[in-house]
């Protein structure tokens, strides 16, 4: 009843939020992406999308269909493996940015290892910057990370805003400067905040650089300053800045898959690996928790 390929389309909008982006990623046109999103509205006789000319977004029965699409797609592909007698072997180095470390990640990779026995998994946890540093010097296999403003290279898993948060309650003085908790270099988060700052001409200050996203997080919990983060995957008890603050603008950021150099026994567990995560790209944000809004100075 369903087309997996219509599927892949669904996933590859309903994680990108745009038809363009979905089109890019997909290898086709923008007009087979809306036919293949219609036709599977027309196979569901629900509308999972609504969109106008400036924005895309999942209706309740999009949301549902999430779920039933990987699950499909995931049972078509073990059923693809096992009657092809495809078996993966090999190592794989695969390279994931901390931004995911809280996500569902480890359930993609869990799957991942269920129908790949026999592919040797190493992971590595990294700041995005030295994540490209490593897959450059042909140290990683593959990467899903942060891409740097102003590249085009990747493959787009999903587009995110970045946004300031920290500890709810936080007061931010427009008189004094910034307390900044950053990644140390080459954090691409870092670079963009300070960038923003500078120009907007706003002063301010290091009060904590951490390597480790945990030790970041205790800071900011601390009340010790704000942070440029992802705005779909905000930790439990920080919230973003209010917009009274006077905080520049981040922007966005795009999380995407790389490829390293070709390296035989891991091309294809690369590629497998990448389909996996490119078939839950949904499943890699984290819900805000509830808390509330940092407030700036003159806040009630």
């Amino acid at each position: 009843m369903y087309d997996p390929v219509q599927l892949r389309t669904f996933l590859a909008v309903a994680q990108t939020l745009s038809f363009t982006a979905a089109a890019r990623r997909l290898g086709v046109r923008q007009s087979t992406v809306s036919q293949h999103v219609r036709r599977l509205e027309d196979a569901t006789g629900r509308r999972l999308f609504v969109r106008d000319t400036h924005r895309v977004g999942l209706t309740v029965d999009g949301e549902a269909m999430l779920g039933f699409a990987r699950t499909i797609l995931e049972a078509h592909e073990r059923a693809s493996a096992f009657f092809t007698g495809t078996r993966l072997r090999g190592r794989l180095r695969f390279g994931a940015s901390e931004d995911f470390v809280l996500t569902r990640l480890p359930e993609i990779l869990q799957s991942f290892r269920r129908d790949h026995p026999e592919v040797e998994l190493e992971l590595t946890v990294e700041l995005s910057g030295t994540l490209h540093q490593r897959l450059a010097a042909g140290r990683l296999d593959l990467v899903l990370a942060k891409r740097r403003a102003g590249d085009t290279h990747g493959e787009l898993v999903r587009q995110d805003a970045l946004t300031w948060i920290g500890a709810p309650g936080l007061r931010i003085d427009p008189d004094r400067p910034v307390p900044l908790i950053l990644f140390p270099p080459p954090g691409i988060t870092r670079a963009r905040a300070l960038e923003v700052l500078e120009e907007q001409g706003r002063s301010w200050r290091v009060a904590c650089t951490s390597g480790s996203l945990s030790g970041l997080i205790a800071a900011a919990r601390a009340g010790l300053g704000v942070m440029a983060h992802s705005r779909g995957l905000i930790p439990p008890g920080l919230a973003p800045v209010a917009a009274r603050a006077g905080l520049p603008d981040l922007g966005d950021v795009d999380f995407v898959l790389l490829h390293g150099r070709r390296r035989d026994g891991a091309q294809q567990a690369a590629d497998a690996l990448a389909a996996a995560i490119l078939a839950g790209g949904d499943r890699l944000i984290r819900p805000p928790g509830g808390v509330g809004t940092v407030r700036g100075q003159g806040d009630a």
